[in-house]
Order: C-alpha cells, then sequence, then structure tokens
C-alpha cells in the first residue's frame, strides 16, 4: 500500500490590512490541522516525534511539547497597514523561504506630502510639517528620477536594525537617541513610476491625528533628518488640527476630520515592515507569540533580525474627509532591503515639503503575482473545499519547479564536470609526452 502523498512547499496569500502577518499564519494554521489535506503530514510529524531520544524530547519548550501542527513560515512580513503577497512555506518549504528575501518586489503605494511622522506613515505621530501647494504632478515626476537606479537609502528609525546590539525601534521607543548616526546603504530600484496624481481635496487620504511629545520632535526630527522643509511651529503641530486655520490655508476646502487612529499605546508588538527583508519567519507547533509589557510603537522594516509582531489593531482607513495636500500613487520594483517608507519620506523632501506613506500593496514577489497564483485570504473562510484544491495545486506546482530547477541544474554541474575533466586529461598526456622526450 501507498504512503499518502505529502504536501510540502511554498505558495503566496493575499494579505488583508489591519492584521500582521503572524496573524495570517495563525489563521491558516486553525484551517490546516484538522483538515484532510495536511492529515498526513501531521502523521508523519508524529512519527518522527516518536523517534527521537529522550534528550531531544526534553530540548524542546513545554509548546512544542504539545499536539503536532502544521509548521508554517513567511518569507517576509508585511505590516498591518500593508496588504499583498504574503509568501507562505509548508514543512520542508519553510527551508526556501531564505532566497525570497533576496529576490526582487513589486510594490504599489501611495504618498501623502505635507506632513512627516516618526514611522514615515500615517500609523505614526505627527513630528512636522512643511508647505505643500508649490507641489506638481510635473516636479514629482521629475523629482522621481532620482531614486531610479542603484542610490543610496537611510533605513527608518523604526526599524530592527541593529546599532550596537540594540534594534532601532527600541531607541525611539525607550526615547534614547541613537549612539551612532543611522548610515545610508546601497539599493536598488529597478522600475519607478507615478501612475497617478490626486491634488489636494480630491482623494481619500489624510494626515494622522495624533502629534508627538515636543521632545519627542526634536529628537526623532534630528534622527529623520527633516532639514529645513519642515515648519516645526508647535502651534501648527501640536493639538488637533484646527479647522479655522485649515479652512484659510485649504485652496480646495476645509478637513471635515475623521476617525483618529487607534492610541499608538494600545499597540503591543512591533512588526517589521513590508519592503524590508527579514530571516523567514517559521510558526511551529502553535505559536503563541509573547506580548511585551511595554507597548511598542509601530515598527517598519524587511532586515536580519525579527522584531516583536505588533498587535492586532484597527489599522486606520481613508478619511472621511478631504486633505488639502496632494497625494501621488506609485508603481515601483525593488531589490531586497528596499524600505518604501524612506522612499516616500525622501521624495517629500526632494519636492521640497515632506511625505508619509499611507498605502502599500505588494504587488509581485518572485515567480508569484497578484490576480495569478495567490490565493485569496477570504477563501480560508470558505472552508476546505474552497481553499484546499488551491493549496493543493500551488504546492504541487512549486514541488514541480523545483524539481524541474534541481534536474536542470545537475545536468549542468555535469556537463560542465565533463568539459572540465577534458583539458586535464589533454594537458597531462601533454606533459606525460613532454617529459619522456626530454628525459
Amino acid at each position: 500500500m501507498s504512503q499518502p502523498k505529502l504536501l510540502e512547499g511554498v505558495f503566496a496569500i493575499n494579505k488583508p490590512p489591519a492584521i500582521t502577518s503572524a496573524q495570517v499564519l495563525r489563521d491558516m494554521q486553525k484551517y490546516f490541522n484538522p483538515s484532510t489535506l495536511f492529515a498526513p503530514w501531521l502523521a508523519a510529524e508524529t512519527v518522527r516525534r516518536d523517534r527521537e531520544s529522550h534528550n531531544q524530547r526534553q530540548r524542546r519548550s513545554r509548546r512544542q511539547r504539545g499536539p503536532p501542527e502544521v509548521k508554517i513560515g513567511h518569507g517576509g512580513t508585511l505590516d498591518p497597514l500593508a496588504t499583498g503577497i504574503l509568501i507562505t512555506g509548508i514543512g520542508s518549504g519553510t527551508k526556501s523561504l531564505q532566497g525570497f528575501l533576496e529576490c526582487t518586489k513589486s510594490y504599489d503605494c501611495v504618498v501623502l506630502f505635507g506632513a512627516a511622522t516618526d514611522t514615515y506613515d500615517t500609523e505614526g505621530k505627527v513630528v512636522a510639517r512643511a508647505p505643500y501647494h508649490h507641489i506638481k504632478k510635473e516636479r514629482v515626476e521629475e523629482a522621481l528620477d532620482k531614486f531610479r537606479g542603484k542610490i543610496m537609502q537611510r533605513p527608518p528609525i523604526y526599524s530592527a536594525l541593529r546599532v550596537q546590539g540594540k534594534k532601532l525601534y527600541e531607541y525611539a521607543r525607550e526615547g534614547k537617541e541613537v549612539p551612532v548616526e543611522i548610515k545610508e546603504r546601497p539599493v536598488e530600484v529597478k522600475a519607478l513610476e507615478l501612475t497617478e496624481w490626486m491634488e489636494g481635496g480630491t482623494h481619500e487620504w489624510d494626515w494622522p491625528d495624533q502629534v508627538a511629545e515636543q521632545k519627542e520632535k526634536e529628537l526623532v526630527g534630528e534622527l529623520l533628518h527633516l532639514g529645513d522643509n519642515a515648519e516645526r511651529n508647535s502651534d501648527e503641530i501640536s493639538g488637533k488640527r484646527k479647522r479655522s486655520e485649515e479652512a484659510t490655508e485649504d485652496v480646495h476646502g476645509t478637513v471635515t476630520g475623521a476617525e483618529p487612529p487607534s492610541p499608538k499605546k494600545s499597540r503591543s508588538g512591533n512588526e517589521r515592515p513590508a519592503s524590508e527583508d527579514l530571516p523567514p519567519k517559521v510558526e511551529q507547533d502553535a505559536p503563541h507569540l509573547a506580548v511585551p509589557s511595554t507597548p511598542l510603537p509601530v515598527s517598519m522594516p524587511a532586515s536580519t533580525c525579527i522584531a516583536p509582531e505588533r498587535a492586532t489593531t484597527p489599522v486606520r482607513g481613508p478619511s472621511a474627509g478631504h486633505c488639502p495636500a496632494p497625494a501621488a500613487r506609485i508603481r515601483m520594483t525593488v531589490a531586497s532591503g528596499f524600505y518604501v517608507r524612506s522612499l516616500c519620506h525622501d521624495l517629500g523632501a526632494a519636492v521640497g515639503s515632506l511625505g508619509m506613506m499611507t498605502k502599500l500593496v505588494r504587488t509581485r514577489q518572485g515567480d508569484f503575482e497578484l490576480g495569478k497564483n495567490v490565493l485569496e485570504y477570504e477563501d480560508l473562510a470558505g472552508g476546505e473545499e474552497i481553499w484546499g484544491p488551491k493549496v493543493k495545486t500551488m504546492l504541487e506546482d512549486w514541488t514541480q519547479r523545483q524539481g524541474a530547477t534541481r534536474e536542470t541544474s545537475n545536468t549542468m554541474r555535469k556537463d560542465c564536470g565533463e568539459r572540465n575533466e577534458r583539458p586535464i586529461a589533454r594537458s597531462v598526456r601533454r606533459n606525460s609526452s613532454s617529459s619522456e622526450g626530454k628525459y
């Protein structure tokens, strides 16, 4: 009797907004564990555990000693604000996730001008504002030329990059100065274009209502290199926006206001961003992430160390009002290590103002592309009869492609080996003949 086929490999799911990447994995595990599709995998895992030695079992944590669960990991975090492709590995497929951190990725994002936040996006607190009436579509398109090709980019302070053994977001959270300057790093932008221009008052996006404390503004403003573009007048950027001032300033109309974002203190975790490359995060054996006792601010990437995940919190959506500042939708294809939020921040400075990211969609990563070969998150709730055939097909396709790749690679190595052996053999014969003639 043939053994049941174990389904392992890599596929992609379309992550929705407002939840963390880790939560998506937990949701998948909830549906995969009791499924018929992954019953053979769980049975094989049970047999493997039964064969472990006593010492191996003792090394398992209390959580890992429970019933086995489907091993799931992801290849590059998407922040709760972001949506789109989340690469997912099942079983041995988690070993292949590292390669997806190094592949090119495509994003669609929206940049909102006129203000900057500590996180470079609308999830943070406003630390500065700047004029924006002079910003036109042509000026933004011209500025984009500076960001194509191989450029230097400074990572955001709310990232998990380490400085002297400590993550940058930890310095920011504690209100401490980073002991060294955050250095720029080389990154590559393979394609970059403005796909939609939105005049102020015509779009759905808005600045955050939360404003940083004066001390925090001074510290963050220095770290963010806001320069002279920012107007740090305390009357202008403290407290709630004064509607009378906005009505006077806004040539398109008065800002009518919107639902305030969730308070910063409600965020109990810190997740790495979409645009930075993270080591594969593996969720195995019913993961239960430890929630820090001290609330964490938003973290945004991308790279090598895994930051604590943010707790699931409602992400502030489009405003009910009309922000007076213009916004631009931008499409890009970038290499690994790129921060989309940093691009939005730097673009604001390049047009003589400030900018922040207000929307992000990862549309492609490696061979996976939205609308083509990606599982929709909503399919999970439809039951195994909906998501089962799709996941099965994607994992089988992955396994087949990997087999073809290995076969091609082995053929090439064999061919190269044969070619390399021939010159050596000829060389030995020539040397042998020469030696016989000389001696």
